[in-house]
């Protein structure tokens, strides 16, 4: 019954569809926590506007990786089932880039799961991102805030398997 899935495509997704297949009439699922991350319009703390963006990953290598976060994450979390959606290729303002849900019998374990498989994603799941701008392309850094906010879960760059 229970789905712990990855995709890594090119197309959109359907977030309810998605929750549907996640739930797939599992009695036991009392909360179903999701976040969807989309494409801003802009990087903080830079001048320019962002036009679009371009995502790149190690094929197999990435689906691997967010595989091992769900697995920490089932290992800390009283958790049922994780789907995990993430986008490459060329993307737009306002388009979905990530979908991470989480079910669990209650809302507390769905909330901490989601929120530690996103700030997972963000540090540790091999995608390149390239901002394309009025200026020209640049690559994405990773954000110290980042960092800051995976090591609150007692995880750093330097004890990551």
């Amino acid at each position: 019954m229970a789905c712990f899935r990855v995709s890594i495509q090119t197309d959109d997704f359907d977030v309810g569809a998605e929750l549907e297949t996640l739930r797939a009439k599992d009695s036991r699922i009392g909360a179903v926590c999701c976040f969807v991350g989309t494409v801003r319009d802009r990087n903080a703390g830079l001048p320019d506007d962002v036009m679009g963006m371009e995502l790149e990953h190690y094929p197999g290598m990435t689906e691997r990786a967010i595989e091992a976060m769900m697995d920490e994450a089932r290992r800390r979390f009283d958790i049922l089932g994780v789907r995990v959606i993430h986008r490459i290729g060329r993307l737009q303002a306002l388009d979905q880039i990530v979908l991470v849900a989480v079910t669990s019998a209650h809302r507390a374990e769905s909330f901490q799961a989601c929120e530690f498989l996103m700030d997972y994603l963000k540090t540790q799941a091999p995608f390149w991102k390239k901002e394309q701008t009025a200026q020209g392309e640049r690559w994405v850094d990773a954000r110290v805030s980042d960092d800051a906010a995976l090591a609150r879960w007692g995880v750093t760059r330097s004890n990551l398997g």
